[in-house]
């Protein structure tokens, strides 16, 4: 199947509320189960951020957010965000999502510095984090609540190549 990789808009807030009404995909992001349409719509359509979605079939199966920096000192950074339909997952939607942002990190908003978190149980997505150039700073013990229990985080950011 061909995967179009795409800048969000908000024609594609119904598709992106069905990605977060599963547990699986909230369980490995920042966000709680049950999340209404409008706080759905409301994570993708802030000034600021760069959201990218992955179609498939006239449907959104993906998306990736960059969070762009604020501080003066630290623009040349971005938080990446990410979360893939679990039908989708380990078809490479994930990874399309992954390159397409970091050419627009390396090539158009000059970013030097990709950083993410990710839960420790979710070695997946950090071999596919790897893959693609990320490397392990740090851990976050006890850093998250999930399922009744505290979980660790991965730290993991990308160097821009040729700054390095």
């Amino acid at each position: 199947m061909t995967i179009t990789i795409r800048h969000c808009e908000l024609s594609d807030n119904s598709d992106l509320f069905e990605i977060y009404r599963h547990t699986a995909v909230t369980e490995n992001s920042s966000q709680l189960p049950y999340l209404s349409r409008e706080q759905v719509a409301g994570l993708f359509h802030q000034a600021g951020h760069y959201t990218l979605v992955a179609e498939q079939e006239g449907r959104v199966v993906g998306h990736l957010t960059l969070f762009l920096r604020q501080k003066p000192r630290e623009r040349h950074g971005a938080m990446l965000a990410i979360a893939v339909h679990p039908d989708s997952q380990g078809r490479g939607v994930g990874r399309r999502l992954m390159q397409a942002a970091i050419e627009q990190a390396d090539h158009w908003l000059n970013l030097v510095r990709l950083e993410l978190e990710v839960q420790a149980d979710n070695a997946p997505a950090q071999a596919l984090y790897r893959s693609l150039g990320f490397e392990q700073e740090g851990l976050k013990r006890l850093a998250t609540f999930k399922a009744g229990r505290y979980h660790d985080l991965v730290l993991m950011a990308r160097i821009r190549p040729d700054l390095a």
